[in-house]
């Protein structure tokens, strides 16, 4: 008295374009983080304010790691596209 158990068909969770997606995101927060990053000084008794509170670090690099983060959010939600 055998009998077969049938195993569920497989399928990837996400598709490759989900994951081209993911790998977006990834590098526009890496992009983002290196913007914030540096400002350091030669000499440790002057501070330039210009340095650390620029366009660059306040308002850009915020900008693009929140938009790495919706790219990472629209990549995880994404439905795969259905194969004929």
């Amino acid at each position: 008295m055998s009998k077969e158990l049938k195993q569920p068909e497989q399928h990837d969770l996400f598709s490759k374009g989900n994951y081209q997606l993911m790998l977006a995101g990834v590098v526009l927060i890496v992009i983002g983080f290196l913007l914030m990053a540096g400002g350091g000084s030669d000499d440790p008794n002057r501070f330039n304010p210009e340095e650390v509170y620029g366009f660059r670090r306040r308002t850009l690099a915020p900008i693009v790691i929140l938009l790495g983060l919706a790219v990472e959010a629209y990549a995880i939600m994404r439905k795969p596209k259905a194969k004929e």
